[in-house]
């Protein structure tokens, strides 16, 4: 694709994302700009992506991710890095089963009537057709990944990887299979780990019910519980063995309700002596704190509930009931006996799952665990020793809080989509044989009478792995050798403990290194208001759309302007629009100067010495500027102050190129000022643009790669270009201070036309000048015309400090000068002086207010600090306010 200098008469008068950043893109992925070569000398820079679902599609939190991550990859390129920003996708067990479940329910089949084989064939033919979509959205928003190293959790290299940490964590006896209390989802048939269930507040509630004793049924025992059709189950009572109230009862017997079966009254630390009658039920089956309780005990199991949610054989009458169903029959019966003593309604944390949203059920089955305590331990660790930093820091103490209450991990799922668990059972022996590979006999017995696992691994188990998995390992590659560990990691908070622990974990326990030095927590995406966005708020924003209609630009702008570290971002299609305002000003702004020096083929040469002769005060102040604005960037993006570089660039291009420095040098660009002047205007132009587009290439790299190609910078990709060095500005310094003297004062003289209503076209006829620091005459003097044409005053007097006030004037007057604006020819004296004596009595009444209340000891002493610290500011600012009326006042009666 071949693509020239535009210049000035090529470039459109108006911007239109859409076209350009197709263009640009595919130039992109045609010249192998993205692509990481291992081999080579530079300093290496990697980040695997967060990989996204194959069954998802962008939403902001991915827009917002990949965004931070495509800033620091395209700022590490300029820089002199070789960087490797690893993509790829998550197969999403559950999601993409359900999904893929769905299809086959809408043509009136089930994955049971395909079988296992053909199933997962349908799922590896829907991630084929469906499964690259979100890679192709994140290319539209700019994404720089290496899509030639595109990785899939399980392509083969990757399945491999999961195999042999699977076998051999087995065999350091770190994966282990035993009968435990797990989280089961009865619409997905699934186990879940504790970090998949949700935990939601809702009403429920809570039934008193009495055990009678063994032989006495005046005598009993009364618990509380949410859950009465797991009365079913209960093998024992249970109190706390200091409890007063009720530790003369341990040792009795008590009658199940309903079952008739005769369970014992235990004591045990796990009950809390201060909730209900301080005697709690115990269901081994059915709830994880029994289940402990029944371990310690050495208490019988009873499941009522089975893998459906419904009632089983153990239920006796209440059997192939659905449980919530049960539950109300049961009631009715206690109420019956005379055992329902209360009913009293409360809010209480119930679990669902997160694919489904179905209610769990505490299930009692035979699964895979990780043991997660060694490997927590070293990754605890590691972060202590400064090996890897949270940025914020603020997450380093949850991270903590989590891996040293860790539990462990169940990594099985009964699923057909993922990876099969590596283990074979044996027919003959019962034996277990886990292996890397397929293996042809039992390694106990020696038989081939082999089955494979039904299972699949957790999701998250893959993912574990990605940081080297995804480089080639169990091989030494290259990749490997150069690019791990990684440099950062980027992802929301809300994975800490799915993602980051468990990669952590498994990089130091495999790759002997923890897999990345620094982990950079980005905040939620919310609405303008600080809502979550909710498709039942009708206040999600969707990325696409805003490509479509602003330009991907404008999207990643918006998103890295408004990111602050440890704060949320309030987002709302009218933030983006103001940015989407900022990439015109960027494109008039070159349109401006590229008309300026399309003829001039010797802007590119280097500025000499006999040049910065030439320069005025604002050539110099511009370049100090720009001096100063590159470090800056530097470390602001080394810091991940995405926010601060963006607005830092935002402000100096609108607030300081823009607003100042192209206005003042339209004279010199005229020819105003002669030839030297026009020349050496050009060279700063082409210089300051040069590296403003460099800055702000990895923020919105579309746009400036179209306006660098039309400047003609170098004839390549701005992404190949060097990082700009911040140019020596000795003898600049002063031009900094100076040129804000001469801002202050025109912003002083603007505001002065402001106050009187002067329209912005019309010129001011005359101001009055007094520096109280005489040796400022001399840079007023030789800046005149540029006070004159910034504030659009025809002339500027300059006067000794302390003189008589002018008559009929408003005046500024500072602690550096005092500037009079005569008035009394532009408008109607006596009544601009009515309305001036108005607005002092109604500011004089608000002030009084205030008054009252901060003289009020009452209202000091109870309101927040921050109410009245607001009101001792409007206090302040009223006094400001009043002085300045009255000064007014005073001028226009003279």
């Amino acid at each position: 694709m071949e693509i020239s200098r535009m210049g000035e008469d090529c470039l459109p008068k108006s911007y239109e994302p859409g076209p350009i950043e197709d263009k640009w893109y595919a130039k992109w992925i045609e010249d192998g700009i993205f692509k990481a070569v291992p081999g080579s000398g530079k300093p290496s820079f990697s980040i695997v992506i967060p990989p996204p679902n194959v069954t998802g599609s962008l939403h902001l939190g991915h827009a917002l991710d990949n965004t931070l991550q495509d800033i620091l990859c395209r700022a590490k390129r300029m820089q002199g890095y070789e960087v490797l920003w690893m993509p790829g996708t998550d197969h999403a067990g559950i999601a993409t089963q359900n999904v893929v479940e769905r299809a086959l329910a809408a043509e009136g089949h089930s994955r049971h009537e395909l079988g296992r084989e053909k199933f997962v064939g349908r799922v590896w033919d829907w991630k084929e057709e469906y499964g690259s979509r979100i890679i192709g959205q994140l290319k539209k928003l700019g994404a720089s990944c290496d899509w030639e190293r595109e990785r899939f959790t399980m392509d083969e290299g990757l399945s491999r990887a999961v195999r042999k940490v699977f076998a051999e964590l087995y065999h350091k006896d770190l994966i282990y299979r035993g009968k435990y209390l797990i989280n089961w989802c009865p619409r997905c048939l699934t186990a879940l780990s504790d970090l998949e269930v949700e935990h939601r507040e809702l009403d429920g509630k809570f039934y008193s019910v009495r055990y009678n004793f063994d032989g006495d049924s005046r005598g009993g025992i009364t618990v509380m519980t949410t859950r009465p059709e797991t009365i079913l189950g209960d093998t024992a009572i249970a109190v706390h063995p200091r409890d007063e109230r009720n530790r003369h009862l341990i040792g009795r017997r008590v009658t199940v309700p309903i079952t008739g079966r005769i369970i014992p009254v235990i004591e045990d630390n796990m009950v809390d002596p201060e909730f209900g009658t301080g005697a709690v039920k115990i269901t081994p089956a059915h709830d994880p704190n029994d289940f402990l309780v029944g371990a310690r005990h050495g208490l019988e199991s009873i499941q009522v509930i089975d893998e459906n949610g419904k009632m089983s054989d153990a239920a006796d009458a209440y059997k192939g009931m659905d449980r919530f169903e049960a539950r109300e029959a049961i009631v009715e019966e206690l109420k019956s006996q005379g055992l329902l003593l209360d009913v009293t309604e409360r809010k209480h944390s119930v679990g669902h799952c997160y694919r489904c949203n179905t209610v769990i059920e505490p299930y009692l089955s035979e699964q895979w665990f990780v043991r997660a305590k060694p490997l927590a331990e070293a990754g605890i660790k590691a972060v202590k020793a400064g090996e890897i930093s949270f940025v914020p820091e603020q997450w380093t103490s949850t991270y903590y809080q989590w891996m040293e209450n860790i539990r462990d991990w169940c990594i099985s799922r009964q699923l057909w989509w993922g990876h099969r668990i590596p283990a074979w059972y044996c027919g003959e022996c019962g034996g277990v044989t886990v292996s890397e590979d397929t293996p042809d006999t039992c390694s106990k017995c020696g038989s081939a009478n082999l089955k494979q696992d039904e299972d699949v691994l957790d999701t998250w188990f893959s993912s574990a792995l990605w940081p080297f998995s995804t480089m080639g390992w169990p091989d030494d590659s290259e990749e490997l050798k150069k690019f791990y560990p990684t440099s950062v990691l980027v992802t929301g908070f809300d994975i800490i403990f799915f993602w980051v622990a468990r990669m952590i974990m498994m990089g130091i326990e495999f790759m002997k290194k923890p897999p990345f030095r620094h982990v950079y927590i980005h905040a939620l995406v919310r609405d303008e208001k600080g809502q979550k966005m909710s498709k039942s708020r009708g206040n999600v924003i969707d990325p696409l759309n805003i490509i479509d209609k602003y330009g991907a630009d404008a999207l990643r702008l918006a998103l890295a302007a408004l990111t602050l570290q440890g704060r949320d971002i309030f987002l709302s299609e009218s933030k983006i629009e103001t940015y989407r305002f900022f990439l015109n000003k960027l494109w008039n702004a070159s349109r401006f100067a590229l008309m300026n020096i399309a003829d001039a083929p010797d802007c590119g040469m280097p500025m000499t010495e006999e040049d910065e002769k030439y320069f005025r005060l604002h050539d110099r102040w511009i370049m100090a500027r720009m001096s100063d604005i590159v470090p800056e960037m530097t470390n602001l993006l080394d810091g991940y102050f995405f926010g601060e570089s963006a607005r830092t660039m935002y402000d100096f291009v609108w607030g300081e190129l823009c607003d100042w420095y192209l206005e003042m040098s339209k004279p010199a660009l005229k020819g105003e000022e002669g030839p030297e002047r026009r020349h050496v205007t050009r060279l700063v132009l082409y210089s300051v643009f040069r590296d403003v587009l460099k800055l702000l290439h990895p923020i919105i790299p579309f746009v400036t790669e179209e306006l660098w190609r039309a400047f003609g910078y170098g004839g390549m990709i701005i992404g190949r270009s060097e990082w700009p060095v911040a140019a020596a500005a000795e003898g600049y310094d002063g031009a900094k201070s100076g040129m804000e003297y001469i801002r202050n004062i025109v912003r002083a003289m603007r505001n002065l036309r402001a106050e009187v209503k002067l329209p912005p076209q019309k010129m001011a006829p005359v101001m009055a000048l007094g520096l109280k620091d005489e040796s400022k005459t001399s840079l007023v003097n030789e800046n005149g015309d540029m006070i004159k044409l910034m504030a659009k005053v025809e002339s500027v007097e300059l006067r000794p400090y302390g003189s008589p006030r002018l008559p009929k004037s408003i005046a500024s007057v500072t602690g550096e000068w005092e500037l009079f604006f005569p008035v009394g020819n532009l408008m109607d004296v006596d009544r601009e002086i009515t309305r001036l004596r108005a607005e002092l009595d109604k500011l004089t009444a608000e002030m009084d207010r205030i008054r009252g209340k901060l003289e009020n000891k009452s209202f000091i002493e109870r309101a927040p600090a921050e109410v009245v610290e607001k009101e001792r500011a409007a206090m302040a600012e009223g006094e400001a306010q009043k002085r300045r009326i009255e000064e007014n006042l005073e001028g226009l009666r003279l």
